[in-house]
């Protein structure tokens, strides 16, 4: 007996998350697009597709000059989604949008940006918020990703010197990255964000999607924007406007 198969009552969008940067990044960033999805049933949440792929190489030491270029494995992960079904792709990596713009005209999907989303959050705060401070990779620090958004909003950014991005911000990211998460790791994450703050800065960036991971918002003395919590609420709001169009 064949029993016929009738498609959504409402189409939607097919979310296509393109992951492994790290694993752990993206398994939280999917709970949190659950988590900002409104609903009271397994079918009122989005159709997702996630492409986690932990052999794209560093994309900070691309950057950097000091690895391979993570592009062509971005492309694939992108075509991989679009043939899976995906009617639109985000990417859990700050410092992999650095290369979406070698990708974009290439994988046949739109790719929603996270870092121009904060962008767009941040500066639709009030009272508005004049400077804020970004822990993020060296790379996607020279890279120079949230001043070129940040300046579009008329957003002053501030950055950790070279002291503590590199003892501080990068020994705590690769400690989240090796499934290190305890008070060590907070404490050097926290003590960054303190010298930001001493700084000025009205606001903190996780400018990496493993900083969460390892700082709770408790631990900063002024709002910690969260790009992954962002990105999952820019999905929902693009999905809730598909379904109402």
């Amino acid at each position: 007996m064949t029993i016929p198969v009738s498609p959504p009552a409402r189409a939607t969008e097919i979310i296509g998350i393109l992951g492994g940067m790290g694993p752990a990044a993206t398994a939280d960033f999917y709970t949190k697009l659950v988590a900002a999805t409104p609903g009271t049933s397994d079918q009122d949440h989005l159709r997702t597709v996630i492409w986690s792929d932990p052999t794209i190489p560093d994309r900070t030491d691309a950057l950097l000059g000091d690895g391979p270029d993570p592009t062509p494995w971005l492309l694939h992960g992108g075509r991989v989604l679009r043939e899976a079904g995906a009617t639109v792709i985000a990417i859990p990596c700050n410092t992999a949008h650095a290369f979406v713009p070698r990708i974009e005209d290439h994988v046949g999907l739109p790719i929603i940006h996270m870092i121009g989303e904060v962008a767009r959050h941040l500066g639709a705060i009030s009272p508005p918020i004049r400077t804020v401070g970004l822990l993020a990779t060296t790379g996607t620090v020279r890279a120079g990703l949230y001043q070129e958004w940040l300046d579009r909003v008329g957003i002053r950014l501030v950055l950790p010197d070279d002291v503590s991005q590199s003892r501080e911000v990068m020994t705590g990211i690769r400690a989240v990255k090796a499934g290190v998460r305890g008070d060590s790791t907070t404490a050097l994450l926290a003590r960054a964000a303190r010298r930001l703050t001493d700084q000025g800065a009205q606001a903190v960036i996780a400018g990496c999607t493993e900083i969460p991971l390892g700082l709770p918002p408790a631990a900063v003395e002024v709002p910690l924007a969260d790009p992954s919590l962002v990105l999952a609420q820019a999905l929902v709001n693009l999905a809730t406007s598909s379904n109402a169009a």
